[in-house]
């Protein structure tokens, strides 16, 4: 049975296109799970495997898709039954993977994730690994001992994916939030979203000043990496945790052991990725319990197959707000 799917072709020359194509379900990976996928989404890494790959993709003709939601329509594992309702963020689908750009995937079932009462597909493709992410990092600064009384949570990035879902889970729980966005067109949905302050990016994104700045920021979560991560963890509080779960401005880290030497400033690693089953099932209750569905549909931008070749292009270059449910079937 044929369906529809975003395929990325690379020619003998190196250069990849991508377009919509029906083809057969026995193209699709062994697996012990096929679902009847209803929503996608796009992250940057969606961007990199739909255009140049970025060194994700390993074989050609491939079908992006990091993020999927739908129903089971066959299953060999006793986990999953025709019908239920699932989520898959993660373990490298999409990537090596045939994704869930398409009416129809095929993954092993320990990828899976059943969804929560209280979260449709389509909004868990407005959560997706973005709001996936942003749950963990919240999840890793309270582990830390983080409370709304500490003061205000800075969140970098504030407008993209992983901002725009923490800024709403963290105003949910009543932290004061100020978000971190160098598109001032953006302030009213931060604000919309529950942060208290708006912080424009060339007012942190720049080189360390000084090993040690006023102490201004209870918590962090930070999207962005670079120069405004070293330029933070001088800016934290005493005892204060930065989550990173980005690196949208670089790799690289130009900043200095000074913070966690004399602050005892913790920097605390989020990897989303291979997270194993537990911490998932545990990280999509809270998202069930502590993200309003309301704030989310205000980041909805609906797109459809066909509009995905245009959106890879627009999220490697920042110009994507909010978070983009891609309905497979429409």
């Amino acid at each position: 049975m044929a369906f529809n799917a975003l395929v990325v072709e690379k020619n003998d020359e190196g250069k990849t296109s991508a377009s919509v194509e029906q083809i057969d379900e026995a193209r699709l990976p062994e697996g012990d799970v096929t679902v009847a996928v209803e929503y996608s989404t796009v992250n940057y890494k969606d961007g990199l495997c739909i255009g140049p790959g970025g060194g994700l993709v390993r074989n050609y003709p491939h079908v992006p898709g990091i993020d999927f939601a739908g129903t089971v329509e066959s299953s060999d594992d006793d986990r999953y039954k025709p019908g239920d309702k699932v989520v898959l963020t993660g373990w490298r689908v999409g990537e090596v993977w045939w994704g869930g750009y398409a009416q129809k995937a095929r993954v092993k079932a320990d990828w899976l994730v059943p969804l929560p009462d209280g979260i449709s597909t389509r909004n868990a493709m407005a959560v997706g690994t973005a709001g996936f992410t942003s749950m963990l990092a919240v999840m890793a600064l309270e582990s830390r001992g983080l409370k709304a009384s500490d003061g205000p949570v800075l969140v970098t990035g504030a407008a993209g994916g992983v901002g725009s879902v923490a800024t709403a889970i963290l105003a949910n729980l009543g932290y004061e939030v100020a978000g971190v966005t160098g598109r001032p067109e953006t302030a009213d949905y931060l604000k919309s979203l529950g942060a208290t302050q708006i912080v424009a990016r060339e007012e942190i994104n720049e080189a360390v000043k000084r090993p040690l700045e006023a102490e201004a920021w209870a918590g962090c979560v930070d999207a962005v990496g670079g120069e405004m991560l070293a330029r933070v963890l001088g800016q934290m509080k005493y005892g204060a945790s930065v989550a990173a779960v980005g690196l949208a401005g670089g790799a690289t880290f130009p900043g200095t052991v000074i913070p966690f030497l004399l602050r005892g400033v913790n920097l605390l690693g989020i990897d989303s990725v291979m997270r194993p089953y537990e911490d998932r099932v545990e990280a999509w209750k809270r998202i069930a319990s502590d993200l309003p569905m309301d704030k989310l549909e205000s980041m909805i931008e609906p797109a459809t197959l066909s509009d995905l070749p245009d959106l890879g292009r627009a999220i490697l270059k920042g110009q994507v707000k909010g978070r983009v449910v891609v309905d497979v079937n429409a």
